[in-house]
């Protein structure tokens, strides 16, 4: 648990997962039902809710968590929907696309890109404090929804 706890820590935020329902399978963790823990064998490839994984010491979370951290209380920004669309190209983030800011927004920060409509779209680094009037770039696309699809065209 804590390689998730530090990860979401990183937001300025919490989430309360129950840890008897959390299945770290080799480096990779899962958030499991109580019924589906039950019918789980110790020898499965996926199951339940994909939260992330330890790779080289450093936590890459699954899209699942950062949508529960999006449920709650995290640093975040709205992106409006042209830089919605250029961020799950892998594009990271210019001033003028933001439209709302939860949270300080302060260099070195990381915050969660979150749609008009909620949804979860990935998240970055503040590269520049949010508050100045600067037009440049200011969050910097570290993971994106669009990203398992870039790595399959890569592999044809």
């Amino acid at each position: 648990m804590k390689p998730i706890d530090d990860f979401v820590s990183l937001f300025g935020a919490s989430i309360s997962l129950d840890e008897s329902l959390i299945v770290k399978k080799s480096s990779r963790y899962f958030l499991l039902s109580a019924s589906l823990k039950k019918l789980t064998l110790k020898d499965f490839f996926y199951a339940g809710a994909y939260l992330g994984k330890v790779k080289n010491g450093r936590f890459f979370p699954g899209f699942e968590l950062l949508r529960m951290m999006a449920e709650k209380k995290a640093n975040r920004v709205v992106v409006n929907m042209k830089t919605e669309w250029l961020f799950i190209c892998g594009r990271d983030v210019f001033k003028r696309g933001i439209v709302k800011v939860t949270g300080p927004g302060r260099k070195g920060d990381h915050v969660l890109v979150l749609n008009c409509h909620g949804e979860c779209l990935g998240f970055g680094r503040v590269v520049s404090d949010l508050g100045r009037e600067e037009e440049s770039v200011v969050i910097k696309n570290i993971s994106d929804i669009g990203d398992f699809l870039r790595r399959e065209a890569r592999t044809r």
